[in-house]
């Protein structure tokens, strides 16, 4: 199965899984932990143990570096 990935902020990709493949698989092979990110179906959050049920996702990093300047 083809699923489109939008990361919220970042690039698009294709990713080519397995018709038995969850969220937390389609996480991971866009580069992401499944406790960094969360998968969203028509702007709604998915448990990751779901079967990927759809062909367009996005991914929303929970966990994003900041910045270690001085005084911000």
């Amino acid at each position: 199965m083809n699923v489109r990935v939008q990361v919220v902020g970042g690039e698009a990709d294709e990713f080519d899984l397995s018709d038995d493949a969850t969220y937390d698989d389609l996480i991971r092979a866009a580069g992401y932990h499944p406790q960094e990110a969360s998968a969203l179906v028509d702007g709604s959050p998915v448990p990751g143990d779901r079967v990927v049920d759809a062909d367009e996702v996005k991914l929303l990093r929970l966990i994003k570096g900041g910045s270690t300047a001085p005084g911000v």
